[in-house]
């Protein structure tokens, strides 16, 4: 518990651990629906004020979980293998065995609903899986290397595979990764 009465960096520091924990730990057990500020400060021991001052809403907060790891603690790095179609099936397998984990559907799901509240929830989203560096870095390589057309939309072609992983996600029966891979091989054939 965070001892609201000190002064300093210190307890600034602790406080924002004790909140970004309390936040992470919270969401994965009752989902972004159940997660609230007034729960937050009491499991990490600190005053709402205090969750206020750094963050506006729990959307920003649950925004800065996803861009510490905090939430998603997955390196989706696409691997390059010089076979474009295949580095980004490797890496989309990878992200879409979030949804195989024990609570990984609900997890993306309650990240879906809060990216509805903070469109920043959305951007760290993305950034999480990987999609703004390791995916559009590998897509122009993939333009570098006559893979992808020279005009490929890299950043359009990372959010229509963004997109999709969401729109499964959103399924709450079985998933279908097949139906995901399939999709993204007719992105990248010729």
């Amino acid at each position: 518990m965070v001892n609201e009465h000190r002064s300093g960096p210190v307890r600034s520091t602790a406080a924002r651990e004790a909140i970004l924990d309390a936040t992470a730990r919270l969401f994965h057990n009752r989902g972004y629906d159940r997660l609230t500020i007034e729960g937050i400060a009491k499991e990490a021991g600190v005053g709402k004020q205090t969750i206020y001052r750094w963050w506006p809403s729990r959307g920003a907060l649950i925004g800065e979980c996803l861009a510490e790891g905090r939430l998603i603690p997955v390196d989706f790095v696409v691997p390059d293998t010089g076979d474009l179609a295949a580095d980004v099936e490797t890496w989309l397998r990878s992200v879409l065995s979030i949804l195989d984990a024990p609570e990984g559907g609900a997890l993306l799901r309650s990240l879906v609903a809060a990216a509805t509240e903070d469109a920043g929830v959305g951007a760290h989203l993305g950034e999480s899986l990987g999609v703004e560096k390791y995916l559009a870095e590998r897509l122009r390589g993939g333009i570098r290397d006559g893979q992808l057309a020279a005009d490929a939309p890299v950043e359009q072609i990372g959010r229509a595979i963004l997109g999709a992983i969401i729109v499964e996600s959103l399924g709450r029966e079985e998933h279908d990764t097949a139906a995901v891979v399939r999709l993204t091989r007719f992105l990248f054939s010729r």
